[in-house]
């Protein structure tokens, strides 16, 4: 049985992928630590963009989970995706507070050739979000 935080998550990610629905979700002083830049992202703020950054560019009918491990205040997801011809491998790493909102979330993605691929569409989205605001 998931935990309350994981299962927090995996609603949202079966769900519509909206901004209402994750900002609540994490902590004001969260950490984004990603596979394509090599500082850790502090904030709320641009945690979001760099999750709906992800899921425009890895997500949608081809990204699943395909094993996870829920330690109830810390998660591991693996999961898969397939860009173009790429296949990705990767990792999700979570912690969450004591109120249950997400204090970090670290990346992990193989091989070289999608994190390539995915520091390309990265940016694209980002652009792209920038460009409507």
């Amino acid at each position: 049985m998931r935990s309350k935080n994981l299962q927090g998550w995996m609603d949202y990610i079966e769900g519509a992928h909206d901004r209402a629905t994750l900002e609540p979700m994490l902590a004001d002083d969260v950490t984004f630590i990603s596979p394509v830049v090599h500082t850790p992202q502090e904030g709320k703020a641009i945690t979001l963009a760099y999750l709906t950054a992800a899921g425009t560019s890895i997500g949608g009918s081809n990204f699943k989970y395909v094993r996870e491990f829920d330690c109830g205040d810390r998660a591991v997801l693996e999961f898969t995706s397939q860009i173009d011809d790429i296949k990705i491998n990767g990792i999700d790493m979570f912690e969450w507070n004591d109120e249950g909102k997400i204090t970090e979330i670290k990346v992990m993605i193989r091989p070289l050739k999608a994190i390539q691929k995915i520091h390309a569409k990265m940016g694209e989205a980002l652009e792209a979000m920038k460009s409507k605001a």
